[in-house]
């Protein structure tokens, strides 16, 4: 068994700087569970404390059943996959892979049946002999998650394994480390700064802010569910447009206004509880940008979830072009089909996609009703 378990973790630095206030948190056994954040948010801080690198300040820090605050790294049945891959360069990967069964005393033959078992797996048997220098970037990354694999560890941790790698291999690692899991069947913990990194590998998502938990949660509901205005603007590329205005309300309907506009909101939030106590205050509308569309099917009966937008610029990336604009002085990014060919410096007619909108209180940015 390999969950992880926080429980009212505290991390205070020697200066008196706390950069985790009370984490608590649970890992599942088998789980894939990526950290992501922006820098300085303690998602690499949490890594290591699970690692042992980090000394736990107060709280219990469980690997399974057994707490390990005060359990060495080296006893903690865990390995590490480090950003500079911390190869040793006079090794040769052979060497690199069997060092650490070496220093446990593990017989020659059922090393060398591991080596190459991993190596295999990880397609780097050619390389075998080679020393470090000699590798690609990506070459190198699978020998340090073969390093990891010969030691049969309950949980790997990995801490932005392919910020060094280029676009393209970066694409192909993820993939790789993805059915790395599914066949390892093994508790991995993952810290990244790439959201569309975690999106497309994690089985759940931590996102942090200032080292407090924001949301856990699928890929999915943090996507179409996200709890506040962080999460919802950190998640999803481009990213969210928010509007703000105010919430009316006129013959038993909701409206939300905003400059001269008057979006009537879907069934669902009118029958929300919740709107009845923000009518008249300030709050923030979220409309993704393949949300926000041409698409003139998705006209609401009173039009009102129709805008005419001037596009600043227009960018085309592959099969969607992505159109700049301002939204009650506000930017905001529609998503389109390139084959549209819209090109900048137009006015177009964009509609609301009132199916998948979000609305958020303004003064303490959580979500009141999506």
């Amino acid at each position: 068994m390999a969950s992880i378990t926080f429980k009212n973790i505290v991390k205070t630095y020697d200066n008196g700087v706390t950069v985790i206030p009370d984490l608590n948190l649970e890992i599942k056994d088998k789980e894939f569970v990526i950290l992501v954040g922006p820098s300085g948010c303690g998602k690499s801080t949490t890594l290591r404390m699970i690692a042992g690198l980090e000394e736990v300040t107060s709280g219990e820090l469980l690997i399974g059943d057994r707490v390990v605050n005060n359990v060495a790294p080296k006893d903690r049945d865990i390995a590490m996959v480090f950003q500079s891959y911390a190869l040793y360069p006079h090794m040769t990967v052979y060497e690199n892979m069997a060092f650490a069964l070496e220093l446990k005393k593990v017989d020659k033959k059922e090393i060398d049946e591991k080596v190459r078992s991993v190596a295999k797996i990880l397609e780097i048997e050619q390389y075998l002999n080679r020393k470090p220098k000699a590798l690609s970037g990506g070459q190198r990354q699978r020998v340090a998650l073969g390093r990891a694999m010969v030691r049969d560890p309950k949980v790997f941790l990995l801490d932005e394994p392919l910020s060094n790698l280029d676009a393209k291999l970066r694409t192909e690692m993820r993939s790789q480390i993805t059915m790395l899991h599914n066949r390892l069947q093994t508790t991995f913990v993952y810290v990244t700064h790439d959201q569309s990194e975690a999106m497309t590998m994690a089985d759940r998502i931590v996102v942090m802010k200032d080292g407090v938990i924001q949301q856990f949660d699928t890929p999915l509901n943090l996507y179409e569910h996200p709890c506040n205005i962080f999460v919802a603007g950190f998640i999803g590329t481009p990213t969210m447009n928010f509007v703000s205005g105010t919430i009316e309300k006129t013959d038993n309907c909701y409206k939300f206004v905003f400059g001269q506009h008057h979006l009537t909101l879907p069934k669902r939030m009118q029958e929300n509880s919740k709107l009845e106590q923000h009518v008249g205050k300030k709050v923030v509308l979220g409309v993704r940008p393949e949300n926000l569309n041409v698409d003139s099917s998705l006209i609401n009966e009173d039009k009102s979830n129709k805008l005419t937008i001037h596009v600043e610029l227009a960018e085309m990336i592959g099969a969607e072009t992505y159109l700049h604009s301002s939204i009650n002085n506000e930017k905001a990014i529609s998503s389109v089909p390139s084959n549209l060919k819209i090109e900048s410096g137009r006015d177009v007619e964009v509609y609301i996609d009132i199916r998948h909108i979000h609305l958020f209180d303004q003064e303490t940015e959580q979500l009141i009703c999506d």
